[in-house]
């Protein structure tokens, strides 16, 4: 079977289907337009996007009157960034942009995908951070740069 749109989302489906089949994606493979994946349940389909939509936890693949085929994210292991004043989002916001390191904003944290050296550094700095695993709505893209 070959996936060209998403359905909708089931986050803001009104009901529930009654049979759920699950294909597990990592973050960086939201973003991926054409791709070859498997359902919990072993089949095979082919992932075909035309509209330049991201893929996003919760996206309905497939729905009929007895099944639904839907996009589950696995739990990057990411380090969430607390700072308690600006200076300190200044200070961190630069050392990670002088890496070109993608980040998330989410309320008042900053989240960026799990490096020792970036966790070294947050302790070096003092700022409040935690290691966590959660999933994540959209990939970590880097923004083309370069330093010509």
């Amino acid at each position: 079977m070959i996936i060209e749109k998403v359905i909708g989302n089931i986050k803001q489906a009104a009901q529930r289907p009654a049979h759920i089949e699950r294909v597990y994606l990592r973050s960086d493979d939201l973003v991926k337009k054409i791709q070859r994946v498997q359902t919990d349940h072993g089949k095979e389909l082919g992932i075909r996007l035309k509209n330049g939509k991201e893929l996003m936890d919760g996206d309905i693949l497939y729905q009929d009157d007895k099944n639904s085929i839907i996009i589950s994210v696995i739990e990057d292991d990411v380090l969430v960034i607390r700072p308690t004043s600006l200076q300190q989002m200044g200070d961190i916001a630069h050392q990670l942009g002088n890496r070109h390191l993608p980040a998330q904003f989410e309320a008042e944290e900053m989240i960026v995908q799990y490096d020792y050296l970036v966790e070294e550094l947050l302790q070096e700095l003092n700022i409040p951070f935690a290691r966590e695993k959660r999933k994540m709505n959209h990939a970590f893209k880097h923004i083309g740069h370069s330093h010509d």
